[in-house]
């Protein structure tokens, strides 16, 4: 298991996993939802921004989703930024403002109008290509830098698809490299 694999948390900034996150029910997933909802509607208003909140439950973790009334993703695009660097923010912003309420970590996804979701597709793809070229060639494929959650969609799909990855150099250059399990 890798670094990412163990150590993901913030879109998954490296802080230890912790064993009571791990084993949330999901009443207390569901808490920490209507929590984030509270507070991000706040945010909402006084930022004067149309949104509703859609909770959820994926892979072991409170998801909080903003989308549009309308369906248009142009009125909230300010809260993802560059990059998904707001809605990284945001994320740990809420996830703190759980934690003030529960006194307890939280490990909860936050997306804004699909930006999160539109990226592990994209992650997936990108992880499906670089296993069919190593597969194809034998040779270890190292990828461009990607943050920890990036990295630990990639590592999912890799070991999904039956192949190894791990992730080599320093923040913000971290790389994941696929490669034959065996190698």
């Amino acid at each position: 298991m890798t670094d990412d694999q163990t150590d993901t948390t913030s879109d998954e900034t490296a802080l230890p996993v912790d064993d009571a996150a791990e084993t949330a029910t999901p009443t207390r997933l569901e808490e920490e939802g209507e929590i984030a909802a509270d507070y991000l509607e706040e945010l909402l208003d006084i930022a004067d921004l149309d949104g509703d909140i859609e909770l959820g439950v994926e892979h072991g973790r409170a998801a909080v989703e903003i989308v549009t009334d309308d369906g248009s993703p142009r009125a909230l695009q300010d809260l993802v930024g560059r990059d998904g660097e707001v809605l990284d923010a945001l994320q740990e912003l809420t996830r703190l403002a759980v934690q003030t309420k529960t006194g307890e970590r939280s490990r909860l996804m936050l997306d804004v109008v699909g930006y999160r979701a539109a990226q592990r597709r994209e992650l997936v793809a990108l992880a499906n290509e670089t296993v069919a070229r190593v597969r194809t060639s034998g040779e270890p494929v190292a990828l461009t830098p990607m943050n920890p959650y990036q990295r630990k969609v990639v590592h999912d799909a890799v070991a999904a698809a039956g192949l190894v990855s791990d992730s080599d150099g320093v923040e913000p250059h971290r790389r994941v490299v696929v490669r034959l399990a065996g190698d």
